[in-house]
C-alpha cells in the first residue's frame, strides 16, 4: 500500500525524481502555522526523511491555522503531534522530532551535515537571524518562509531572493540586524512572502515572550506559505540531473 501512495507523485516526476525526493533529508525549523503545512505537502510528496524542532506545545488559539492543531491536541507538543499524524500518512516514515527552541543556546545541538534542505518558519527575529547565518554557512540549502501574519489575499503571496523582498516588515527587520551586526548570510536563499500588511481590528489575551505583540493569521495564507516552502524543495529535487 504504501508504494500506492504515491503513484501520483511518480507519474509526474518519474522514477529517478522519485527516488532522490524518497532520499532527501529536510529539517524544518518552527512547526506552527507555515512549518506544519510544509511538512504535510512534503511527506505526502513523498519525503521520507523529516526532522522537526519546535518547543511550543498547542495551544487553543493554534487551531484556527496549524494543521496538527485540534481541540484533541490542545496541550501536546507540536512536534510529536505533527511526527504522529505523518507517520499515520507514511508509517514508514524518519521523522523524528526535536522539542527544542533554537537559540544561541541550543544550536549547537543541530547537525546541519545531516540533511539537503532546511526550512526556516520560526518568528522570533534573533533566532531566526541566527538560524539564517549558520544554515546558509552550512552550504545546505535554506528556504524561509518571512511574515505570514495580517495578510488576507492569496494573489500577493510571492516568492524571491532574501534581499528582493519588498514591503515585509520581518524581512526588513532581518536585513537592519544583519548591517548593525555586521553579520550577513554567507548565500542566498529563496523566501516566501506577502507585501499586504493589515490591522489587527479585534483584541485578544494571548501573550508570548518572544514575540512583541501578537498579529491576526488566517489558515489559507500559512497555509499558502507553506506549502509553498514545500513545493520550492520539490521543484529544486526534480531539477536535478
Amino acid at each position: 500500500m504504501i508504494e500506492q501512495i504515491f503513484d501520483r507523485t511518480r507519474l509526474l516526476t518519474g522514477e529517478d525524481a522519485m527516488r532522490r525526493i524518497s532520499e532527501t533529508r529536510v529539517i524544518v525549523f518552527g512547526i506552527g502555522g507555515v512549518g506544519s503545512w510544509a511538512v504535510e505537502s512534503l511527506v505526502r510528496t513523498g519525503i521520507s526523511h523529516i526532522t522537526l524542532v519546535d518547543s511550543d506545545t498547542i495551544s487553543p488559539s493554534n487551531v484556527n491555522r496549524q494543521l496538527p492543531a485540534t481541540t484533541l491536541t490542545v496541550g501536546e507538543p507540536k512536534v510529536e503531534a505533527a511526527r504522529r499524524h505523518l507517520m499515520e500518512i507514511n508509517p514508514n516514515a524518519d521523522i523524528r522530532a526535536i522539542r527544542m527552541f533554537y537559540s544561541e543556546d541550543t544550536a549547537k545541538e543541530i547537525d546541519f551535515s545531516e540533511y539537503d534542505y532546511i526550512v526556516d518558519a520560526i518568528d522570533s527575529l534573533k533566532d531566526k537571524a541566527l538560524l539564517i547565518l549558520n544554515a546558509t554557512a552550512s552550504g545546505k540549502k535554506l528556504f524561509s518562509s518571512m511574515g505570514a501574519a495580517l495578510k488576507m489575499d492569496p494573489a500577493r503571496i510571492h516568492t524571491a531572493e532574501f534581499r528582493n523582498v519588498k514591503g515585509c516588515p520581518l524581512a526588513r527587520a532581518l536585513r537592519n540586524k544583519f548591517k548593525k551586526d555586521h553579520t550577513f548570510p554567507s548565500k542566498k536563499f529563496l523566501c516566501v512572502y506577502s507585501d499586504e500588511l493589515l490591522d489587527n481590528k479585534g483584541a485578544t489575551t494571548e501573550t508570548c515572550e518572544y514575540k512583541a505583540r501578537i498579529n491576526g493569521s488566517l489558515a489559507h495564507i500559512t497555509g499558502i506559505f507553506g506549502l509553498t516552502l514545500a513545493g520550492e524543495i520539490i521543484k529544486d529535487i526534480c531539477r536535478e540531473e
